[in-house]
């Protein structure tokens, strides 16, 4: 169900700033903002209705989801993305195929 709450607060860690900065990139989200040792994410509806409707965490720690350059997933018909996390950071499928690199498949968001 949804709270249609206006922000949301997380622990501050490399990783997630980076996946800020990308869902920020991608339009998923307003804003976000660095804050003592948290991060303030300013969320984004439209129409009362959530940017962010399906977010689906891939990798877990006991299962890590691998793909190569050929074999990155499509999210939604490349209506959605997926986060990749590269040797060369953290990056949106699009970006990865584009560089043809592969990696952990992190998350899918639509």
């Amino acid at each position: 169900m949804a709270v249609n709450k206006p922000d949301a607060v997380l622990p501050l860690s490399k990783t997630k700033l980076k996946i800020a900065e990308i869902l920020e990139k991608e339009k998923y989200i307003e804003k976000f903002e660095k804050k003592d040792n948290n991060i303030l994410i300013t969320l984004k509806y439209k129409n009362r209705q959530p940017a962010i409707s399906h977010l689906r965490r891939i990798s877990k720690p006991g299962c890590r989801i691998y793909a190569d350059s050929d074999n990155l997933p499509i999210v939604l018909d490349n209506l959605g993305i997926a986060i990749i996390s590269t040797s060369s950071g953290l990056m949106t499928n699009k970006e990865a195929w584009r560089k043809k690199i592969g990696g952990e498949v992190i998350c899918e968001i639509y």
